[in-house]
């Protein structure tokens, strides 16, 4: 996949159409929005194609709407925090039908540097999801151009990412990504594809399954690949060792097997806890006093589980980061948002914090992790996409990210 794409620099968009997919799944509460990094992050991008004079159109998804239409799930309230951060207004097209009479109305009758704000795109059910040739049409005839910036989607073939792109083309339009995008394609997509070495990875989390794909394919791409997290159990497993009532994938044993023999025959480092922290379970509440110890990997008890890596486990995982050039990681090191487990998952955060080297976080939990623990503003990159990054992380080509023309 080639990541070297136009961007909003590179188009004239003045007195032009602009269709811009946006990030806005934003969490709502009583109709208020609780988080607005996503708003936050999509103002540069919108910023630029005002002052060019464009004719800006924003459309987004919000939640996963499985009961059809409803205001719950409307745009509205991101309309309002959209026009209180421009300082302008944004005109919100509130028609479940998303592009219908009231927006195709509002499109002809906007000036330059105006913006207004589509329903809901998931509200059009399966043309979005099942990227519906109509729907994607009808998006690119209220547009003359087309600026992807909504990472967190853009692993989805939806017509709002992927469909409408091939309609503007039709039409001799531009599909360009927005700045957004473009920080995530030069930090993530080369991280993996054009690394500068050393290159250690960081894998956790709790299931192998969902991290298969990544750990081969960063097997071939980096220098030292770190595992943690409750997927490392599995790995202990294959290894021969007695884990307790530690969390585990019998059904990937072999799989973590095949996987430490490619790291020997690429001779690529694998390195896995040699000790790890355990309890009988886990602390109800989450800060309840309950006894903790440090065992060898080898050594954990069978009526105990192991809940964060061991502290020896996280020198050598902080010791591993101090000399790399770049540093991706994917997945907290334990269960972090519980005080006795957090120690493996803010050791490496703390470690990545102090080293010199570019460091990408992965967006979901490890990003969590990184903000809840005081090191957001350390890292070079933290993601704002989940499973986007982790199908960059496999090699995946994403189809929001196909479908912008190339330089």
């Amino acid at each position: 996949m080639s990541l070297n794409k136009k961007s909003v620099d590179d188009i004239n968009v003045k007195g032009r159409r602009v269709l811009v997919r946006c990030d806005f799944n934003v969490p709502l509460k009583e109709g208020k929005i609780t988080d607005e990094t996503r708003i936050n992050a999509a103002l540069p991008t919108i910023k630029k194609l005002i002052n060019d004079g464009g004719k800006v159109i924003l459309c987004s998804h919000l939640g996963k709407v499985k009961n059809g239409p409803n205001e719950g799930e409307s745009l509205a309230p991101v309309a309002v925090k959209l026009s209180e951060k421009l300082g302008k207004e944004v005109k919100f097209i509130s028609d479940y039908h998303v592009t219908g009479e009231e927006a195709t109305k509002a499109v002809a009758e906007m000036n330059e540097g105006d913006v207004i704000l589509l329903q809901n795109t998931r509200f059009r059910g399966a043309e979005e999801t099942k990227n519906g040739e109509e729907f994607s049409k009808e998006l690119a005839d209220l547009a003359d151009d087309y600026v992807c910036d909504a990472f967190g989607s853009s692993h989805r073939a939806h017509a709002s990412v992927a469909g409408v792109t091939k309609f503007i083309t039709a039409k001799g339009g531009s599909n360009v990504v927005g700045y957004l995008m473009q920080k995530e394609i030069d930090f993530l997509g080369n991280a993996v594809e054009n690394p500068v070495r050393p290159f250690v990875a960081i894998l956790g989390g709790a299931k192998v399954a969902d991290k298969l794909n990544v750990i081969s394919n960063l097997l071939e791409k980096c220098d030292t690949l770190i595992i943690g997290g409750g997927m490392a159990y599995t790995f202990l497993k294959a290894q021969g060792y007695e884990i307790g009532k530690s969390l585990v994938d019998d059904t990937k044993i072999d799989y973590c097997k095949e996987m430490m023999e490619k790291a020997e025959k690429l001779g690529k480092k694998l390195l896995l806890p040699v000790d790890t922290t355990i309890a009988a379970g886990f602390p109800d509440p989450i800060d309840a006093e309950i006894e903790v110890e440090v065992v060898p990997s080898d050594a954990i008890p069978a009526d105990k589980e192991g809940l964060d890596i061991g502290t020896k486990t996280a020198e050598l995982y902080a010791d591993a980061v101090k000399s790399a050039k770049t540093v991706v990681w994917n997945g907290p090191m334990g269960c972090f948002e519980m005080p006795n487990f957090a120690n493996g998952t803010e050791t490496v955060a703390k470690a990545l914090s102090e080293t010199d080297a570019v460091t990408i976080i992965g967006g979901g939990d490890s990003a969590a992790a990184v903000n809840q623990l005081g090191y957001g503003d350390k890292m070079t990159h933290i993601s704002t996409g989940g499973g986007a990054s982790l199908e960059f992380l496999e090699g995946k080509e994403l189809p929001g990210v196909a479908a912008a023309n190339d330089k």
